[in-house]
């Protein structure tokens, strides 16, 4: 089997199983949705204000969103005895890294599909040409918080306290995102110039690659552990 198709299986896999027990996907989406409509009423930003504070709404609602996620990532496998059979998948097991992350990804970008539009309404911003810039900056952002946070949920799903060492250890590794995340996106909320967003996104692009390869080398004995 390729490494395309193993990753794609296990994508399916991950999809199939959300279908039937809706825990992880249908928790995130209520949490982002229940923080939009909070966030709106305890700031009621006037038009003024809000491009200044949607950034940072946006981003702390999607990184608890994730963690939301990625705590019952590994969960579900282990109460459903799949670990096992993950460590029998005929593929190499850094795979199985890549394929969790892709699933988180998948469903992490759901939830922003759904909030951004959300927070933008509430706040009476009009997204417009600004939509697909602010998307790539949800992807790169939502990358780099999912491989970190699949290394994490891989290693505190078998500790009593992972709801609580998950966020611990994601947080502080995961900061750079979202600090840059917050900065790319007020910029182009403020309509600032590419060459303006680009440092921005570079840092976004750059914790992507290092966390990736991090995930894919060390995986394997994260899963023997």
């Amino acid at each position: 089997m390729g490494a395309l198709s193993a990753v794609r299986l296990l994508v399916w896999k991950d999809l199939l199983l959300e279908l039937r027990t809706k825990e992880i996907l249908t928790g995130m989406v209520v949490f982002a949705l229940l923080a939009a409509v909070v966030f709106n009423f305890a700031f009621s930003p006037s038009p003024a204000q809000a491009a200044a504070l949607l950034p940072g709404m946006l981003w702390v609602t999607l990184a608890f969103a994730a963690t939301l996620g990625l705590s019952r990532s590994f969960v579900l496998e282990r109460e459903q005895q799949c670990l096992e059979a993950l460590r029998l998948f005929p593929v190499e097991r850094s795979l199985i890294y890549l394929g969790k992350a892709a699933a988180n990804l998948l469903f992490l970008l759901l939830v922003a599909a759904l909030i951004l539009p959300a927070m933008a309404a509430l706040s009476g911003i009009a997204l417009g040409s600004r939509l697909l810039p602010l998307a790539a900056v949800l992807l790169l952002g939502g990358v780099g918080l999912v491989a970190v946070g699949t290394i994490f949920s891989a290693m505190s799903v078998h500790t009593r306290i992972r709801e609580v060492l998950l966020p611990v250890l994601l947080f502080p590794i995961a900061s750079p995102v979202l600090i840059a995340g917050v900065k790319a996106t007020a910029g182009i909320l403020a309509g600032w110039p590419l060459r303006a967003v680009l440092p921005g996104l570079r840092i976004l692009g750059a914790f992507d690659l290092i966390f990736l390869v991090l995930g894919y080398l060390v995986f394997e004995f994260l899963l023997e552990e």
